[in-house]
């Protein structure tokens, strides 16, 4: 049996209490404290097939053995361990959320009310968000970004995407939330490398805050204007100021070299999209309207950045999803900034974009 002291490396433990029914052991340990047991459910790691069970949960069976060991304690420390459901299948019912949206299809799914499901993905996503220093960082693409259209130096791409938000009568949010087009949203900021892997991630922003605000109010804005990462740079499109360590692309080009440099700026900076759309197809909750609290919101929007990450390092299919994702509400930029060019791109437009490219 397994106990809150038990040694959490044989995770067939873990998969076994999903066999065992509440209602029939009553049992202690050695120090006479409770054991926790859980009512029987299916035991989806043992049922399903590989190719399956990523179309169902979108990660690997592999993945979510060495994930739940990594956030047990967390869901300890959230208080889950008082859920009446291993912990192996809180998981998978926070996986199976992020795979269909519904909190209503999932608590049927395996068994719990819509309450309860709602709890326990917002516990399990806090306790996957504990992982972001350790799957979120900055990594040294800038050969393979060169590689996609010839732009040097680049740190990482970046740009803003719209979650939608779900409100009710007992559920109220601020009119912040409300973005450009009337819908309620999180405005995410994100930086991706050339693997489509995030490097840095914002999601605490109403939908009605501008993308230049998000970034000049960044973590990411001090270590970049403190020279963090060295003399590289963000690329991001006209929403974003002209900044020394953040360029953007040229309105109005007049020259050639202008020209160029908006070409080469635009396709290599076209892997946030690329990486945007990944991060929803794999995880399609992100794409419909999440129907939870705005704190539950942003868990789960880091949660599944995290995973993302996870999957690509770990090779995880890309495989489709179950239900069709809703089409990408697009919205509008508010203030398309024209600035005139600084010292950094002036040069950048001499020596490495000219005619002669």
């Amino acid at each position: 049996m397994l106990s809150s002291d038990s040694d959490m490396s044989d995770l067939e433990i873990l998969f076994d209490l999903s066999d065992w029914d509440e209602s029939e052991i009553d049992t202690t340990d050695d120090e006479n404290e409770p054991v926790r047991v859980y009512k029987e459910r299916v035991n989806y790691i043992k049922t399903l097939d590989a190719h399956e069970f990523v179309l169902r949960f979108r990660v690997s069976k592999t993945l979510v053995e060495s994930l739940l060991t990594e956030i047990y304690p967390h869901l300890n420390d959230l208080g889950s361990r008082n859920v009446d459901m291993s912990p192996l299948h809180q998981l998978l019912l926070t996986l199976r959320f992020y795979a269909l949206g519904s909190l209503v299809s999932v608590g049927q799914f395996i068994g719990v009310s819509k309450s309860l499901a709602n709890q326990i993905v917002r516990d399990v996503s806090c306790a996957i968000t504990h992982l972001y220093s350790k799957y979120v960082c900055v990594n040294n693409t800038t050969d393979k970004f060169y590689k996609i259209a010839r732009f040097p130096h680049v740190l990482g791409v970046i740009d803003c995407t719209h979650i939608k938000i779900h409100i009710t009568r007992v559920r109220r949010i601020t009119e912040d939330y409300r973005n450009n087009t009337g819908s309620y949203s999180i405005n995410v900021q994100a930086v991706c490398d050339a693997n489509l892997m995030f490097m840095n991630i914002e999601s605490k922003w109403p939908g009605s805050t501008d993308d230049a605000t998000i970034f000049l109010n960044s973590v990411l804005k001090v270590q970049c204007e403190r020279k963090v990462y060295g003399n590289k740079w963000l690329l991001g499109d006209n929403a974003y100021p002209l900044k020394p360590y953040l360029l953007t692309p040229i309105l109005n080009p007049q020259s050639r070299s202008e020209e160029l440099y908006n070409q080469s700026h635009n396709t290599t900076r076209d892997c946030i999209v690329q990486c945007f759309k990944l991060w929803k197809r794999r995880f399609p909750a992100l794409g419909f309207i999440i129907r939870t609290s705005v704190i539950s919101a942003n868990a789960v929007i880091l949660a599944t950045a995290i995973l993302h990450n996870i999957c690509i390092t770990s090779n995880v299919d890309d495989v489709p999803p179950e239900v069709k994702i809703p089409y990408e509400e697009v919205v509008p930029v508010s203030d398309v900034l024209d600035v005139p060019k600084n010292a950094e791109l002036e040069a950048l437009l001499a020596n490495h974009f000219n005619e002669e490219m």
